[in-house]
Protein backbone atom coordinates (compact mmCIF):
# COMPACT_ATOMS: atom_id res chain seq x y z
CA UNK A 1 0.00 0.00 0.00
CA UNK A 2 1.31 3.48 -1.07
CA UNK A 3 2.42 5.59 2.01
CA UNK A 4 -0.04 8.55 2.91
CA UNK A 5 1.10 11.61 4.14
CA UNK A 6 -1.56 14.59 5.47
CA UNK A 7 0.18 17.69 4.41
CA UNK A 8 -0.99 21.38 3.84
CA UNK A 9 0.82 23.45 1.37
CA UNK A 10 2.09 26.46 3.36
CA UNK A 11 3.33 23.75 6.26
CA UNK A 12 6.99 23.84 6.50
CA UNK A 13 6.92 21.27 8.82
CA UNK A 14 5.33 18.85 5.86
CA UNK A 15 7.49 20.43 3.78
CA UNK A 16 10.36 19.13 5.49
CA UNK A 17 9.03 15.42 5.13
CA UNK A 18 7.82 16.40 1.13
CA UNK A 19 11.20 16.76 0.54
CA UNK A 20 12.82 13.91 1.78
CA UNK A 21 10.16 11.49 0.36
CA UNK A 22 11.28 13.20 -3.09
CA UNK A 23 14.96 12.59 -2.35
CA UNK A 24 14.49 9.06 -1.46
CA UNK A 25 12.55 8.57 -4.09
CA UNK A 26 9.39 7.29 -2.25
CA UNK A 27 5.89 7.09 -4.09
CA UNK A 28 3.07 8.56 -1.95
CA UNK A 29 -0.59 9.91 -1.72
CA UNK A 30 -0.61 13.71 -0.36
CA UNK A 31 -4.11 14.04 1.68
CA UNK A 32 -4.25 17.36 2.13
CA UNK A 33 -5.51 18.99 5.49
CA UNK A 34 -6.68 22.64 5.34
CA UNK A 35 -5.01 24.47 8.75
CA UNK A 36 -6.51 27.72 7.64
CA UNK A 37 -10.40 26.73 7.81
CA UNK A 38 -9.39 24.10 11.24
CA UNK A 39 -9.74 20.48 9.14
CA UNK A 40 -7.24 19.94 11.06
CA UNK A 41 -9.83 20.15 13.93
CA UNK A 42 -12.40 17.81 13.00
CA UNK A 43 -13.40 14.40 14.84
CA UNK A 44 -11.83 12.17 11.79
CA UNK A 45 -8.67 14.03 11.60
CA UNK A 46 -8.22 13.98 15.22
CA UNK A 47 -9.35 10.14 15.77
CA UNK A 48 -6.02 9.51 14.02
CA UNK A 49 -3.69 12.24 15.09
CA UNK A 50 -4.61 13.41 18.40
CA UNK A 51 -2.32 16.26 17.93
CA UNK A 52 -4.31 17.77 15.26
CA UNK A 53 -1.24 19.27 13.13
CA UNK A 54 0.58 18.42 10.33
CA UNK A 55 2.58 16.37 8.60
CA UNK A 56 0.95 13.32 9.63
CA UNK A 57 2.28 9.76 7.55
CA UNK A 58 0.75 6.36 7.72
CA UNK A 59 3.17 3.94 6.40
CA UNK A 60 3.96 0.11 6.43
CA UNK A 61 1.01 -0.20 8.75
CA UNK A 62 2.26 2.57 11.06
CA UNK A 63 0.86 5.83 12.04
CA UNK A 64 3.67 8.45 12.48
CA UNK A 65 3.31 12.74 13.64
CA UNK A 66 5.98 15.08 14.14
CA UNK A 67 7.83 15.25 11.59
CA UNK A 68 11.02 14.49 13.01
CA UNK A 69 9.87 11.33 13.99
CA UNK A 70 8.58 10.76 9.89
CA UNK A 71 12.14 11.92 9.21
CA UNK A 72 14.30 9.25 11.33
CA UNK A 73 11.40 6.54 10.32
CA UNK A 74 12.40 7.33 6.64
CA UNK A 75 15.53 6.69 7.26
CA UNK A 76 15.94 3.97 9.26
CA UNK A 77 13.44 2.24 6.90
CA UNK A 78 14.74 3.37 3.60
CA UNK A 79 18.39 3.81 3.97
CA UNK A 80 19.06 4.22 0.24
CA UNK A 81 20.00 7.80 -0.79
CA UNK A 82 21.11 8.34 3.03
CA UNK A 83 19.90 11.78 4.52
CA UNK A 84 22.28 11.07 7.42
CA UNK A 85 26.16 10.85 7.23
CA UNK A 86 27.89 7.71 8.52
CA UNK A 87 30.19 9.91 10.20
CA UNK A 88 28.79 10.21 13.91
CA UNK A 89 30.05 13.86 14.50
CA UNK A 90 28.52 14.69 11.23
CA UNK A 91 25.58 13.16 12.16
CA UNK A 92 25.36 14.98 15.96
CA UNK A 93 26.12 18.11 13.70
CA UNK A 94 22.74 17.21 11.28
CA UNK A 95 20.71 16.83 14.66
CA UNK A 96 21.80 19.90 15.97
CA UNK A 97 21.04 22.13 13.09
CA UNK A 98 17.45 20.07 12.81
CA UNK A 99 17.18 21.31 16.76
CA UNK A 100 17.62 25.10 16.17
CA UNK A 101 15.47 24.86 13.46
CA UNK A 102 12.51 22.38 14.72
CA UNK A 103 12.72 23.21 17.88
CA UNK A 104 13.84 26.80 18.53
CA UNK A 105 12.53 28.73 15.80
CA UNK A 106 9.38 27.02 13.67
CA UNK A 107 7.33 26.63 16.72
CA UNK A 108 7.25 29.91 17.93
CA UNK A 109 6.01 31.20 14.71
CA UNK A 110 3.57 28.68 13.80
CA UNK A 111 0.12 29.30 12.61
CA UNK A 112 -1.11 28.22 16.15
CA UNK A 113 1.38 31.25 17.46
CA UNK A 114 0.12 33.84 15.36
CA UNK A 115 -3.35 33.15 16.04
CA UNK A 116 -2.88 33.95 19.92
CA UNK A 117 -1.63 37.65 18.22
CA UNK A 118 -3.25 40.58 17.19
CA UNK A 119 -3.39 40.31 13.46
CA UNK A 120 -1.12 43.63 13.39
CA UNK A 121 2.18 41.76 15.47
CA UNK A 122 1.98 38.83 13.82
CA UNK A 123 4.17 39.84 10.58
CA UNK A 124 6.63 41.53 13.04
CA UNK A 125 6.87 38.95 15.52
CA UNK A 126 7.24 36.16 12.66
CA UNK A 127 10.10 38.38 11.29
CA UNK A 128 12.06 39.01 14.41
CA UNK A 129 11.86 34.80 15.35
CA UNK A 130 13.02 33.69 12.23
CA UNK A 131 15.90 36.02 12.14
CA UNK A 132 16.83 35.85 15.60
CA UNK A 133 17.49 31.70 15.02
CA UNK A 134 18.54 32.01 12.04
CA UNK A 135 21.78 33.95 13.53
CA UNK A 136 22.35 30.92 15.41
CA UNK A 137 21.95 28.93 12.62
CA UNK A 138 24.34 30.66 10.50
CA UNK A 139 27.08 30.31 13.26
CA UNK A 140 26.56 26.58 13.04
CA UNK A 141 26.76 26.33 9.59
CA UNK A 142 29.96 28.48 9.76
CA UNK A 143 31.41 25.22 11.33
CA UNK A 144 29.70 22.24 9.05
CA UNK A 145 28.71 23.44 6.25
CA UNK A 146 29.86 22.82 2.12
CA UNK A 147 28.16 22.65 -0.63
CA UNK A 148 24.93 22.04 2.28
CA UNK A 149 24.19 22.29 5.90
CA UNK A 150 26.56 19.27 6.82
CA UNK A 151 29.46 19.00 4.07
CA UNK A 152 28.90 18.08 0.54
CA UNK A 153 25.97 15.47 0.51
CA UNK A 154 21.96 16.78 1.28
CA UNK A 155 20.99 16.16 4.59
CA UNK A 156 18.33 16.15 6.90
CA UNK A 157 19.32 19.59 8.33
CA UNK A 158 19.52 20.51 4.44
CA UNK A 159 15.32 19.71 4.44
CA UNK A 160 14.48 21.31 7.70
CA UNK A 161 16.47 24.58 6.69
CA UNK A 162 15.01 24.89 2.85
CA UNK A 163 11.06 25.22 3.91
CA UNK A 164 12.52 27.39 7.55
CA UNK A 165 13.63 29.65 4.73
CA UNK A 166 10.16 29.68 2.46
CA UNK A 167 8.55 31.16 6.22
CA UNK A 168 11.60 33.96 6.14
CA UNK A 169 10.79 34.63 2.45
CA UNK A 170 7.22 35.00 3.44
CA UNK A 171 7.63 37.45 5.78
CA UNK A 172 10.32 39.21 4.10
CA UNK A 173 13.38 38.48 6.60
CA UNK A 174 16.42 40.03 5.61
CA UNK A 175 18.91 37.00 4.72
CA UNK A 176 22.06 38.85 3.34
CA UNK A 177 23.76 38.49 6.82
CA UNK A 178 23.90 34.75 6.23
CA UNK A 179 25.62 34.04 3.43
CA UNK A 180 26.20 30.01 4.19
CA UNK A 181 22.46 30.26 4.32
CA UNK A 182 22.11 31.57 1.26
CA UNK A 183 24.78 29.38 -0.55
CA UNK A 184 22.93 26.07 0.84
CA UNK A 185 19.25 27.35 -0.12
CA UNK A 186 20.52 28.20 -3.70
CA UNK A 187 22.10 24.83 -3.86
CA UNK A 188 19.27 23.51 -2.38
CA UNK A 189 16.79 24.82 -4.76
CA UNK A 190 18.29 23.53 -8.28
CA UNK A 191 17.41 20.09 -6.62
CA UNK A 192 14.66 18.37 -8.24
CA UNK A 193 13.33 16.97 -4.49
CA UNK A 194 13.53 20.46 -3.16
CA UNK A 195 11.35 22.13 -6.16
CA UNK A 196 8.82 19.10 -5.79
CA UNK A 197 8.03 19.51 -2.35
CA UNK A 198 7.44 23.66 -2.68
CA UNK A 199 4.59 25.08 -1.51
CA UNK A 200 3.03 26.81 -5.05
CA UNK A 201 3.82 22.92 -6.42
CA UNK A 202 1.11 21.13 -3.59
CA UNK A 203 -2.43 20.25 -5.12
CA UNK A 204 -3.51 22.22 -2.38
CA UNK A 205 -1.96 25.27 -3.02
CA UNK A 206 -4.33 27.94 -4.16
CA UNK A 207 -4.70 28.37 -7.90
CA UNK A 208 -3.72 32.40 -7.77
CA UNK A 209 -0.53 31.48 -5.80
CA UNK A 210 0.59 28.58 -7.34
CA UNK A 211 4.28 30.23 -9.57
Amino acid sequence: MEPVLYTYYRSSSAARVRIALNYKGISYEPRPVNLSTGEHLSASYTSQNPQALVPFMVIDGCEISQSVAILEYLEETRPDKPLLPKDPAQRAQVRAIMGAICCEIQPLQNLRVLKTLPESQRAVHARKVIADGLIAVEKMLEKSAGAFCVGDCVTLADCCLIPQLGNAHRFDVDLEPFPHIRKVEANANALPAFKQAHWSQQPDCPPDLKN
